[in-house]
């Protein structure tokens, strides 16, 4: 081993701290609103039990704020005033929990599809929070549910080529978004399914944590239609096709066998699994494929069931639900999966 290898940087998770806006029950959601407007049907509401959600997290309730006509430009202005309050606990919490302050952050990494400014979030959050001028901020929008783990690329990279400490938040605020009434049941789903949260992560390269042992991608040029997130007058609106599961499930098996391969890994050598809960179908299809049990996929379901699909936040909330419940022993690996636009499928191996 060389002298620069010895002495590389190894980047670990070393705190995770999450946030979420007012719980909504599902059936109260389903019986006082969306029954009356986009499931007057056995479809809609056969889509709507399908989801398996319990409850959400939603910064506009619909049951007493109706935005649905709202023009993208209100939206937005609403996004940046929910957003700082959302993204400053996580990080709070997720700097308490590594024990860093504010100050000693190097770089800074904003993940979010559900809203833009100019100056965005990360400036407004970093000036409010007492990050030095000098932080390098990256922002990745519009990539979708599964751009935490290209955001926790950005952090390990930066703390790997420069050292320092990273921060890395994931806000999404989804209710901000919803559509018009039609008959699409595309937008049934999307409805029954999507939700609000803040998941932040602080990387640095000393102490305890998970480390960021490889983060890989593969994207199916052929599928990039199944899953879309369009900017409209009136927000942004998803098309999410039933292809969805059958299409991943094309690509699962392999690209994680292939990354546990690299690292000298088999399946069952991984103590903990943290799986996007992108909706019971796609779980349903990392389950068989991977022959994956109930105790692995409970993180997930539980995630899903409390608290919906929160696009790229949802796999930070799945980590942190991980960590808190079953702590991994120590060199134990972790995999992490997110699916998203593309189609895409991100996958990271981490070590305890």
């Amino acid at each position: 081993m060389t002298a620069g290898a010895a002495s590389r940087a190894v980047p670990r998770v070393a705190g995770i701290g999450v946030s979420t806006p007012p719980s909504i029950d599902q059936q109260e959601l389903f019986d006082s609103w969306f029954e009356p407007r986009w499931a007057p049907d056995r479809v809609g509401r056969y889509l709507w039990r399908r989801a398996e959600v319990d409850s959400r997290h939603c910064v506009v309730d619909p049951r007493s704020e109706d935005i649905s006509h709202w023009s993208t430009a209100d939206r937005m202005r609403r996004y940046v005033d929910e957003a700082m309050p959302l993204g400053k606990a996580a990080i709070g919490a997720a700097l308490e929990q590594s024990g860093v302050a504010p100050a000693a952050i190097t770089s800074f990494t904003v993940v979010s599809c559900t809203g833009y400014a100019t100056p965005g979030i990360d400036v407004l959050l970093a000036s409010s929070l007492g990050l030095q001028p000098r932080t390098r901020r990256t922002v990745l929008g519009h990539m979708g549910c599964h751009a935490a783990l290209p955001g926790l690329a950005v952090a390990a990279d930066s703390v790997t080529a420069h050292g320092g400490t990273s921060l890395v938040l994931c806000l999404e605020l989804c209710s901000l978004h919803e559509q018009p009434p039609d008959a699409d049941p595309q937008q049934a789903v999307v409805h029954a399914l999507f939700s609000d949260a803040a998941g932040a992560m602080v990387v640095r390269d000393d102490g305890p944590g998970l480390e960021v042992v490889e983060i890989s991608s593969t994207t199916d040029w052929a599928s990039r239609d199944a899953m879309t997130w369009t900017v409209t007058d009136f927000g942004f609106r998803m098309t999410l096709s039933p292809d969805v599961p059958r299409l991943l499930a094309v690509q699962v098996r392999e690209q994680v066998d292939g990354l546990l391969a690299r690292h000298g890994l088999q399946r069952g050598d991984v103590a903990h699994w943290a799986v996007h809960p992108g909706g019971p179908r796609i779980l349903d299809v990392c389950a068989d494929e991977l022959a994956l049990d109930d105790a692995a996929m409970a993180p997930s379901r539980d995630t899903l069931r409390e608290h919906g699909n929160c696009s790229s936040a949802t796999i930070v909330l799945v980590l942190d639900r991980l960590l808190r419940d079953d702590p991994p022993p120590a060199g134990a690996p972790v995999v992490a999966m997110a699916f998203g636009p593309g189609l895409t499928l991100e996958t990271a191996l981490l070590k305890a």
